[in-house]
């Protein structure tokens, strides 16, 4: 396989885990906003709806490409926060699992922010149009 496809190999399978999340916080938005609620974070409903268009709109973004370096750098903040918010009881072996996955997670991501998004991409196609 070669590189380029190697990368938007990448790309969409990081994409899909912010897309299928924020697609499923779509559909629940009362128990989302109440497991919000739950960890002491103040304005539950406004953290979900910020929740929705970072997961759902960088999702998108990373999978075509566009805007991906600064695009990566977002949703890996945004993993790293989460992990710290949500699954920092390491006295649960499955929240300990999911903060070692958020923060492997950013490190791809990175990965992304640094190298760009490859030639099977948007941004590409836009520097090759200049």
């Amino acid at each position: 396989m070669r590189d380029a496809s190697i990368a938007a190999v990448g790309r969409l399978l990081l994409a899909a885990l912010f897309l299928v999340s924020g697609l499923s916080k779509l559909g629940a938005a009362a128990v989302t906003t109440g497991y919000i609620a739950s960890v002491g974070l103040p304005l539950s409903g406004v953290v979900y709806a910020i929740t929705l268009v970072v997961e759902i709109g960088g999702g998108l973004l990373l999978l075509i490409g566009l805007q991906a370096r600064p695009v990566a750098v977002l949703l890996a903040l945004f993993s790293i926060v989460a992990a710290i918010l949500f699954h920092s009881n390491f006295a649960d072996q499955n929240q300990a699992i999911h903060f070692m996955k958020n923060l492997a997670i950013a490190g791809g991501l990175l990965q992304v922010a640094v190298a760009g998004a490859g030639r099977l991409s948007l941004d590409e196609r836009r520097l090759q149009a200049a």
